[in-house]
């Protein structure tokens, strides 16, 4: 969705929030995806190191017998 933003309404992102300001729309979209992309892997590490390790300790000890 962002990238599409920037190539087909780059004029869009390019507009103040409000009258006065020179923060525009795209400035708390792209700290918006910032976040959202540090959470999301947060999330996944946080599986990852819980579920993935015990199903590759499971599967390494039925290797081993």
């Amino acid at each position: 969705g962002f990238i599409l933003l920037i190539a087909f309404a780059p004029n869009w992102l390019g507009t103040p929030l409000y009258t006065g300001t020179s923060v525009t729309r795209g400035i708390p979209i792209g700290v918006g995806l910032i976040v959202i992309s540090f959470l999301l892997t947060g999330i996944y590490v946080w599986r990852a190191n819980g579920e993935f390790d015990r199903l590759t300790q499971k599967l390494l000890s039925e290797v081993k017998a």
